[in-house]
């Protein structure tokens, strides 16, 4: 007789046993909206799908850290984008720390696992002949257009934001 950390019942919690637990979770536990449920699930059923493609097949509480490095990979060549990827790990996190909230895992194999770093876009800007444009058609006549050209020559020149502009004394 060998002694393993997982009982019979459940070494038999197959995938989609594992899966419909986890999605009762979060609907009552997690009061989360269908949609995010649904979102969640399939992030898993990925992770699913790969496993149970492997040779032997993983069952979902069999699954290490490697398998899920490795599945990373694999939605890495398939071209998935960073933002796409960690919202998968955050699905897979969730679903690991499910099955040990609920004594079916000890540790969670995807515990160490980090989502990759989503570069930060920088704001579009105005070319110089774009501000001269709009600087042209203001009327300068009245005061609002000359508060108008003021504002924008301090938002051009100044490198502000709008939100930083408005909030000006």
């Amino acid at each position: 007789f060998i002694e393993t950390p997982f009982s019979i019942q459940t070494l038999m919690m197959n995938w989609q046993q594992a899966i419909k637990s986890y999605e009762h979770y979060l609907k009552l536990e997690k009061s989360l909206s269908a949609n995010s449920i649904d979102a969640y699930s399939l992030d898993v059923r990925k992770l699913q799908k790969y496993c149970e493609g492997l040779k032997p097949p993983v069952n979902a509480i069999l699954v290490s850290m490697e398998d899920i490095q490795h599945f990373l990979a694999d939605i890495t060549d398939l071209g998935f984008s960073a933002t796409s990827q960690s919202r998968i790990i955050s699905g897979i996190k969730g679903f690991y720390k499910f099955l040990a909230l609920e004594d079916v895992i000890t540790v969670s194999p995807a515990e160490l696992i980090e989502a990759p770093r989503s570069g930060r876009k920088l704001p579009d800007t105005l070319s110089f002949e774009e501000l001269s444009s709009i600087l042209g058609v203001i009327d300068l006549s009245n005061p609002l257009g000359q508060r108008n050209r003021a504002m924008l020559e301090t938002l051009y020149s100044c490198g502000l934001r709008v939100s930083e502009l408005v909030g000006l004394r």
